[in-house]
């Protein structure tokens, strides 16, 4: 479903944020990214996602090569992912419900259908009693399941949740984390990343970065 063949991302001639990665993640699988600050994690993610393109190599993601895909192809790839990024903000003006249906909105979809998807995403992140809250009156760990309803609103193929317990306590984060593995349980890929060790899912896969590289090679 993702696949990364000998991808480098270079923002000048001595700075490379990925260099040389080859990795392949197939349907379904719930995969970790794990490294320190720095290690190029949120970069491969924004490469999933086509908000960065690769410098070389090629990045192909349900078959797309990302590296070619038009400016007006990215709305499209986007509605099969779910974005959980760290400087992604609710919005303070409206409700947790509101903030859930926007995507669909945005896309279309009827307010009544909107409604009923984004009650059901806030349910799966027990969250659904909270609907007509403001952000503000959310926890931290709160909010960031409400940012995790909105990123699978749209029923997407893929999650790419980047360092989505960063900031929160070990009770909000596991909260966080059974949401995000109860979507993988259906079927869902999910790529997170972190530099939590304790966050690590021993039965998942975990793939390590340092300095931009695969450590160990090919994962």
């Amino acid at each position: 479903m993702i696949e990364f063949q000998s991808v480098s991302k270079q923002y000048s001639s001595d700075a490379y944020a990925l260099r040389d990665v080859t990795l392949n993640i197939d349907k379904g699988e719930l995969v970790y990214l794990a490294g320190p600050s720095g290690a190029g994690k949120s970069t491969l993610m924004k490469m999933i996602a086509a908000v960065e393109r690769p410098s070389s190599g090629k990045l192909l993601v349900n078959g797309q090569d990302l590296g070619r895909i038009r400016k007006a192809g990215i709305p499209f790839l986007r509605r099969n992912l779910g974005l959980i990024f760290q400087h992604q903000r609710l919005l303070n003006d409206r409700s947790i419900l509101a903030n859930v249906m926007l995507p669909l909105l945005v896309t279309g979809a009827p307010r009544g259908q909107a409604e009923q998807r984004a009650r059901a995403a806030l349910d799966k992140v027990g969250l659904e009693d909270r609907a007509k809250a403001m952000p503000l009156e959310l926890s931290g760990g709160e909010q960031q399941r409400v940012a995790v309803a909105r990123a699978i609103v749209n029923r997407p193929q893929i999650i790419l949740a980047d360092e989505p317990t960063a900031n929160l306590d070990r009770v909000a984060a596991d909260k966080v984390l059974d949401a995000l593995r109860a979507f993988n349980a259906v079927g869902v890929t999910c790529v997170i990343s972190t530099h939590d060790e304790e966050v690590l899912d021993r039965g998942a896969r975990v793939i390590r970065l340092e300095q931009g590289a695969l450590v160990g090679g090919e994962a």
